[in-house]
């Protein structure tokens, strides 16, 4: 089906917590899918892993990620690449974090979050 032509506000999208401390609001088209993510101090995406691709850009504040076997801290501006089976974690700093994320396919864990 697809995607029904859209423009909106952040702020007009639904929030919800997928982590402690971790809050998205995605937007999906037909293929692909941006989400808002959300960190509060401290919030973490614990160790994990999906057959989604995964490209993310850091907007505010620190994340701790890691990525397979790397650990770094990304800051705004920093950007990462997580292909599909790699495991990978996320914890923010003390000043939480603000980060997008973008995924093919789209993840139809999340959309059934909304539904």
């Amino acid at each position: 089906m697809p995607a029904k032509q859209t423009i909106t506000s952040i702020k007009a999208l639904r929030g919800k917590e997928i982590a402690k401390g971790v809050t998205i609001k995605p937007l999906a088209g037909e293929h692909v899918m941006l989400n808002y993510v959300q960190f509060v101090p401290q919030g973490e995406v614990p160790l994990h892993s999906h057959h989604h691709e995964q490209l993310g850009l850091i907007i505010e504040g620190e994340l701790e990620m890691q990525i397979g076997d790397e650990r770094r801290t990304l800051r705004p501006g920093d950007t990462y690449v997580i292909p599909g089976g790699i495991s990978h974690s996320g914890r923010a700093g003390r000043a939480g974090a603000l980060v997008l994320d973008v995924f093919y396919p789209l993840r139809e864990d999340y959309l059934k979050l909304f539904a």
